[in-house]
């Protein structure tokens, strides 16, 4: 039985994951629509269909994962789901970190201003970049993923039968979960690397618009600060969706620890979650068909308010 705060968190955390796979679905939605209506198919609409998909996804392994593990972990008992889904997380994962990077690196190219050589050689050059990163991802990814394969097959074979017991020691537990997140620490670092830098980038020309213009308010400078916060708060998110991470892994060696555990499946569960609504009310263009999706939910309130009594 679950008590009282386990029962909260698993409520949050299934919230969450209604509320991601809505506002992800609408980022998706949305600019596949936009793509269709103008028969060209764009960069950043690229990188937000294929960032909103994969969150889609990542959302139904956390939460399938999280659940089996808190209701029915006997499932895992044969190791034949547990393999499945480790090779769904490496695809997914994978490809949700290389969209969110590619992101941060497209907004840093485009928007970011440094006199650097090296920069403005990258920043005219925008799709190779992104190329190259699509490059990096896969070869992380097929590394990983070579060795992954390599752990459950050496690991069946020492046990003499086709199934994987889970009486794995800490130790090989530790470093199976470390090779499953390799890619991933790499994409990640990248990802802090590129945003740190618009941030100072933006805080840069914040500061020299505030010293030279005085008494005005600028759209560019709230622009900008708008854009700092946005990604402030996905750094913060990211950084507690890997947090969120390293708490599931810890929780092999209290598996008694049940609260401890879902507190962990709640935390990773934040970050596709929240950074899709961030996106949608930080993005012009989705802020605007929210809006217009929300307008007729308004209407039909304010009939329903006048026809009451």
């Amino acid at each position: 039985m679950l008590n009282v705060m386990e029962g909260l968190l698993i409520f949050i955390a299934a919230a969450e994951s209604v509320l991601g796979v809505l506002g992800n679905g609408f980022i998706g939605l949305v600019n596949c629509i936009d793509c269709v209506k103008n028969k060209k198919f764009s960069v950043i609409g690229l990188i937000l269909i294929g960032l909103a998909t994969s969150r889609i996804f990542l959302i139904w392994i956390i939460i399938t994962d999280g659940f089996i593990k808190i209701f029915s972990a006997h499932m895992y008992s044969s190791g034949n789901l547990l393999e499945y889904i480790s090779y769904a997380w490496l695809i997914i994962s994978h490809l949700n970190i290389c969209f969110a990077t590619s992101l941060s690196i497209f907004y840093f190219l485009k928007i970011a201003n440094f006199s650097h050589h090296i920069f403005l050689w990258l920043k005219h050059r925008i799709n190779r970049v992104l190329l190259f990163l699509v490059g990096l991802m896969f070869i992380s990814w097929l590394i990983t993923f070579l060795q992954i394969m390599r752990i459950i097959n050496d690991y069946k074979m020492n046990n003499r039968n086709t199934t994987w017991q889970l009486n794995t020691s800490k130790s090989e537990y530790f470093a199976y979960q470390i090779l499953l997140n390799l890619g991933l620490i790499f994409l990640f670092t990248l990802f802090l690397i590129t945003c740190f830098l618009l941030i100072i980038s933006l805080w840069r020309h914040n500061r020299h618009m505030q010293l030279n213009v005085v008494g005005v308010r600028d759209p560019r400078t709230e622009a900008h600060v708008k854009a700092m916060k946005v990604l402030i708060s996905f750094i913060i998110l990211f950084i507690l969706h890997f947090i969120g991470i390293a708490i599931e892994t810890a929780c092999f060696t209290v598996p008694e620890n049940k609260l401890l555990f879902i507190f962990g499946v709640t935390i990773t569960d934040i970050y596709p979650c929240g950074h899709s609504l961030i996106l949608i009310l930080g993005n012009s263009k989705l802020k605007q068909e929210f809006l217009k999706v929300l307008q007729p939910l308004k209407c039909c309130g304010k009939e329903k308010l006048l026809r009451t009594p």
